[in-house]
C-alpha cells in the first residue's frame, strides 16, 4: 500500500481523461514512492468548490498515506516531484495546493461535539505537510 489521495477543482475533460489521469498518477507515486504499482491505491476527486488562498483558481489537496517511508527527508523528495506533477499535468502551481504525508495516526485528538457531528483536529508535523515544493518544517525553517 500507498493510497494517493487527490482532491482537485480542476476538471477532467472527461471520463476517459479522469481515468488517464489517474493511471499516470498510479505510475508516478510508483516511481516517486519506491513501492511496487501493484500496491498502489489512488482516488482522483473533482471538488469545483475547493478553494485555496480565497479562490477557486486551480487548486489541489494530497494525502498520501504509505508503510515505511514516510519520513522528514523522503517528504522533502516527495513534496517537489509530486507538486512538479501537478504543475506539469494540471496545470497547478506550487502555491496552491498542501500535501499531508501520513506514516501513522499519531496526534489525532477528538473532540466532543454536539450530538451527530464529531470533529477531528490532527496535526500532522511541519514535516508531513508539503506546500511549493517542500515541507513546511523547510519553510519556517526547523526540521
Amino acid at each position: 500500500m500507498p493510497a494517493i489521495v487527490l482532491t482537485t477543482n480542476v476538471k477532467p475533460r472527461d471520463e476517459a481523461h479522469e481515468k488517464e489521469l489517474v493511471l499516470d498518477l498510479s505510475k508516478f507515486s510508483a516511481q516517486i514512492l519506491g513501492k511496487p504499482e501493484k500496491y498502489i491505491s489512488v482516488v482522483y476527486s473533482y471538488v469545483g468548490t475547493l478553494s485555496f488562498h480565497g479562490t477557486f483558481e486551480p487548486a489541489f489537496l494530497l494525502h498520501i498515506t504509505s508503510l515505511g517511508n514516510i519520513n522528514p527527508e523522503a517528504n522533502e523528495k516527495y513534496s517537489k516531484g509530486l507538486f512538479d506533477y501537478f504543475k506539469e499535468k494540471l496545470n497547478i502551481p506550487g502555491d496552491r495546493g498542501y500535501m499531508y504525508a501520513y506514516r501513522s495516526a499519531r496526534s489525532i485528538t477528538v473532540t466532543k461535539c454536539p450530538p451527530r457531528s464529531l470533529s477531528t483536529f490532527y496535526d500532522p508535523g511541519l514535516a508531513y505537510l508539503g506546500h511549493e515544493g517542500t515541507t513546511f518544517a523547510t519553510i519556517f525553517g526547523s526540521k
